[in-house]
């Protein structure tokens, strides 16, 4: 058997035949602009040339299964049609050979989820429709720490109305109680504009308008409207918690969290989105206005590299080994003070093998992930030690280039054994 080297992005383990995309359902070998067109669970899937911070990939991993990727000098040589062993933690394809065992999907979290020296950590959900929440409620997150309404819309391709919310935020929130449910207003960007917005050259690019950007003109405008509207009509059942979308300045929070409270018949948890590096450089006036304070990952990456997250040509410039993005992290938990142990993380980062111990030595404890990703997460939080993730931190800030970051949380990561 020969062993192939590949790159991480779902965890699980799958054996089964290396195929393309209709062929069977074994283990797919695509590329990452037929991805839509994957409508059920594969056994496992590797993207060729993925831009893993994209929303396509981001969209995977509600499929639920392992998924790796590679570039294509990596994937020509694949044994395409052969049965194959992936490992989705470790970013391991190996074959072809006889049946090797599959592992099972870790036990969901029952109880409150510790590192191994007893540190709190919590994991929420990251969703974008009712079977989400059931799924995130069964998977044994203690909340929904994200909800995507702009993929809460109408079958038809026409502005969502009032009504519309009703309905769905209320088949979402019911679905997902008990657990805490917060909401993030319509963030429209450049891969998941709807028809019924139009098009303007001023909004084209990952730093146009987009988010909260939209929320003054035009049928943005109303939609967000609809929400606070349906969210008004919901007040004397539900009381989630909101999240403002891609906003740049405290000012900005302010005046449209002002606009949310006057729309509302009663307070809810108002919080911010923070994905720009403008903003996150006033995490310490923020944390003093918002009720939650989210940094949104994936956008705040994309602008702090200058690279569109959505091309894979520019895959390589969102480093998650660049040490001068962990050092950006650990100025956000200096500005945080005492309350960096309520900023939740969201986006690809946390999920990523390594970078956990990384993440927790800065000091955040909250992360927002998929469903299917809450057990394989409990279980890399309850092996790490506390102090090691500290002086995990402190060396990936102080490294001098993303190889030895690299090497420093393969380092920290635990292992085990391999199929023989």
């Amino acid at each position: 058997m020969t062993r192939h080297q590949l790159t991480p992005f779902a965890p699980g383990q799958a054996f089964a035949p290396l195929q393309r995309l209709g062929e069977g359902d074994g283990i797919l070998l695509l590329t990452q602009d037929v991805l839509d067109r994957v409508v059920k669970p594969p056994a496992g899937i590797v993207v060729v040339g993925a831009a893993p911070c994209s929303h396509a990939m981001i969209r995977l991993l509600d499929l639920g299964v392992p998924v790796l990727t590679a570039d294509r000098m990596t994937a020509d040589a694949l044994p395409l049609g052969q049965p194959v062993w992936m490992d989705g933690e470790r970013g391991l394809l190996i074959g072809p050979g006889d049946t090797q065992p599959v592992a099972p999907m870790p036990e969901p979290p029952r109880g409150p989820v510790m590192t191994a020296d007893g540190e709190r950590v919590l994991l929420h959900c990251t969703v974008a429709s009712a079977a989400g929440a059931a799924l995130a409620r069964a998977r044994g997150a203690e909340a929904i720490g994200l909800v995507r309404t702009e993929y809460l819309l109408p079958e038809a391709d026409v502005p969502p109305q009032r009504r519309d919310y009703e309905v769905a935020f209320a088949a979402l929130l019911d679905a997902a109680h008990p657990l805490p449910v917060t909401l993030r207003f319509l963030d429209v960007a450049v891969d998941k504009r709807p028809g019924w917005l139009g098009a303007r050259p001023a909004q084209g690019g990952p730093l146009g308008m987009q988010g909260a950007r939209l929320f003054g003109h035009g049928p943005a405008a109303d939609v967000f409207h609809a929400q606070l509207g349906a969210l008004a009509h919901l007040a004397d059942r539900h009381a989630p918690g909101l999240l403002l979308p891609y906003l740049t300045s405290p000012e900005e929070f302010v005046h449209w969290r002002d606009e949310v409270r006057h729309a509302l018949p009663r307070p809810l948890s108002v919080g911010a989105m923070v994905e720009t590096p403008a903003l996150a450089m006033m995490t310490d006036t923020l944390t003093g206005l918002a009720d939650s304070v989210s940094l949104g990952l994936n956008d705040l990456m994309q602008c702090l590299f200058a690279a569109d997250r959505d091309q894979p040509e520019l895959a390589g410039y969102l480093d998650p080994h660049a040490p001068g993005l962990y050092r950006f992290l650990s100025r956000v938990a200096e500005l945080a003070e005492g309350q960096v142990g309520r900023v939740q993380l969201c986006g690809l980062l946390p999920q990523l093998p390594g970078t956990l111990p990384a993440l927790l030595g800065l000091g955040f404890r909250v992360f927002s992930v998929n469903p299917y990703l809450v057990p394989f997460m409990a279980r890399r939080v309850s092996r790490i030690r506390f102090a090691q993730a500290r002086d995990v931190a402190r060396q990936v800030c102080a490294a001098p280039d993303a190889a030895t970051v690299r090497a420093l949380l393969a380092d920290a990561a635990p292992s085990e054994p391999l199929p023989a």
